[in-house]
């Protein structure tokens, strides 16, 4: 019997900008990496107790599309290039002993994370916290946009439901099925609701979030995934698993979703298992809504963030002070404080 590998939360992350938007249909969402680093990123994650944050940077994104159009499946050149370059950085980021914090740009992403996650640690599972199951393929998707195909381009056991895709021969569908969970869904398509059914994928929709609990929930998922408690965990979380009061701020929301303090639960709960190594944080669009609409969606965004990297709504005991300051006045003016001073 091999060894149980020992964990603890990784006290160093890996920052990686993905401003990419051609998964979907809507102008805006590569704003995000540049929106939320304005908005505290850097700065807040450094504040969290012991983190070592480094930001890697974005990815460069290509511009154009050159390869034949494969049927309902927009920009492929353009999705696969910036995955290809993502993966790389993700295995990069966790070889350097870090935890891979990929803000994106919309789901489409999720393909180059969990692919450079699965390069580096084949034993991952993956927890896909999202208002839809994001496992169409190109002939069941109704809008041909990638962002709701990437769980069905990374798994195995849908391969053969795909054609040949031109520039996508780099990413190999070695990803299993049985190691996915899902937290969160609310929209869910006939033929994904017909792959999570047949693969009898671990799946806390909504309603079963209302009757057990995102406590109970994302532990039993986690118990299915992983009952020895060994496995590297990563979180792909689009910002409208969030109810739309929440985040209003993003292309596809959908009313009835987790409320922010079920987020960061859920979060916390990933956190604390010490195996938590890399977090995708998509579909953040800036340019919709009003002011109030964007400043709410980002600070959930880092909320969500900072619950998975150690923060603690207890807050953080001060460094180097052993007990607390000494009181050195009394309100002379308060009843209570005269009575004190006077026995």
């Amino acid at each position: 019997m091999s060894k149980a590998r020992q964990w603890t939360p990784l006290k160093k992350v890996g920052i990686v900008g993905v401003p990419f938007e051609k998964g979907q249909k809507k102008y805006g969402v590569s704003v995000a990496p540049a929106a939320l680093r304005a908005a505290g990123l850097i700065e807040e994650l450094s504040e969290i107790d012991g983190l070592d944050v480094k930001d890697f940077g974005d990815i460069e994104v290509t511009c154009s599309d050159s390869t034949p159009v494969v049927d309902n499946m927009a920009h492929l050149q353009q999705v696969s290039v910036c995955n290809k370059r993502l993966s790389d950085k993700v295995s990069e980021i966790l070889k350097d002993e870090r935890v891979a914090v990929t803000i994106g740009g919309d789901h489409s992403i999720g393909v180059g994370t969990v692919d450079g996650h699965y390069k580096t640690d084949k034993d991952m599972i993956l927890i896909w916290v999202d208002a839809h199951a994001d496992i169409n393929t190109n002939k069941t998707s109704g809008s041909g946009s990638v962002h709701g195909m990437p769980v069905a381009l990374l798994v195995k056991e849908l391969s053969d439901y795909w054609p040949y895709l031109p520039t996508m021969d780099w990413q190999i569908p070695k990803f299993s099925i049985k190691s996915l969970g899902y937290v969160g869904l609310r929209s869910v398509d006939p033929f994904e609701r017909l792959a999570i059914e047949k693969f009898n994928v671990p799946t806390f929709a909504m309603e079963d979030i209302d009757e057990h609990g995102i406590q109970n929930s994302i532990n039993h998922i986690l118990q299915l995934l992983d009952p020895c408690m060994n496995k590297p965990i990563h979180v792909s979380f689009d910002i409208d698993a969030l109810d739309a009061l929440e985040a209003p701020s993003t292309g596809t929301p959908v009313r009835g979703g987790l409320t922010l303090r079920e987020a960061i639960c859920l979060m916390e709960i990933i956190h604390a298992t010490g195996r938590l190594r890399a977090i995708d944080l998509v579909e953040i669009n800036p340019a919709l809504g009003n002011e109030s609409d964007r400043r709410r969606t980002l600070e959930a965004g880092l909320s969500v963030l900072k619950a998975g990297l150690g923060f603690s709504r207890r807050g953080t005991a001060p460094r180097g002070v052993l007990d607390l300051p000494v009181q050195t006045h009394h309100d002379h003016d308060c009843p209570v404080a005269r009575q004190q001073m006077m026995k």
